[in-house]
């Protein structure tokens, strides 16, 4: 029984765990806004939120076929940026559906008037944290690819709890993926490569799909301006793959 001289419990209004961005307020071009007042219909996926503005609400699993209007392979790529890599994989593979995640509103933004100007109808997008996608909108075995390219590295040692490849991360990652799917890795910071490849060796559900110590350049990565600079001052991109094992 409720003691009616307790105090109220409050809301909360803030997450349990760090998030691996920090979301800078911005203003949006013309060209931004127009898109969001003209293709936010066509391309974004809304959905009810929990404690922060890109937080996702448990419980709010979409149905891919409805979303899409087809059964198709799905590939999510988080941290999509402009949507320099996401707009050319769907405007070049009509046969598969694709989902950016991205809380940047300009980077979405941009990426809806180049995937219109592209014809991409099988791209979406969802303005939320990725994990949290992963977890409470996509159901389980969902997804064919996961791309993270090129996460924010946080450099900084009091900063590395908030990066993004974790034990926590590996296992909503695994619970999106289909058997046999693919999650696919890159980062020009070795530091974080070192750590990806250490957390991913200790996933049970993951193998991984090379030898040696780093997988080939993922050859349907287009490559992008942010790539380039990196390789031009020296950065070496590293690759990692793994395949999600069988569910027993």
């Amino acid at each position: 029984m409720t003691d009616p001289a307790a105090p109220a419990e409050t809301p909360r209004t803030f997450r349990d765990r760090p998030v691996s961005f920090v979301r800078r307020s911005g203003r949006m071009s013309e060209a931004q806004d127009r898109a969001w007042a003209e293709l936010a219909t066509q391309y974004v996926i809304e959905s009810p939120r929990d404690t922060a503005s890109t937080s996702i609400r448990p419980g709010s699993a979409i149905d891919p076929a409805e979303v899409w209007g087809r059964r198709a392979p799905l590939v999510v790529e988080i941290g999509s940026g402009q949507g320099h890599a996401i707009v050319h994989a769907a405007s070049s593979r009509p046969d598969t559906d694709f989902l950016a995640i991205e809380v940047f509103r300009a980077g979405l933004a941009r990426t809806m008037l180049d995937a219109d100007k592209a014809g991409a109808r099988n791209l979406r997008l969802v303005e939320a944290n990725a994990p949290e996608v992963l977890e409470h909108l996509l159901p389980e075995a969902s997804v064919t690819e996961l791309w993270v390219f090129f996460p924010d590295p946080w450099h900084k040692k009091k900063h590395t709890k908030r990066r993004l490849v974790t034990p926590s991360f590996a296992a909503v990652a695994a619970r999106a993926l289909v058997d046999g799917g693919m999650l696919r890795l890159a980062t020009d910071w070795e530091d974080y490569a070192l750590q990806m490849r250490e957390v991913m060796a200790g996933a049970d559900d993951f193998e991984a799909t090379f030898e040696g110590e780093w997988a080939p350049r993922f050859d349907g990565r287009v490559l992008t301006a942010f790539e380039r600079k990196g390789a031009r001052v020296g950065r070496d991109i590293r690759d990692l793959s793994y395949r999600r094992r069988a569910r027993s």
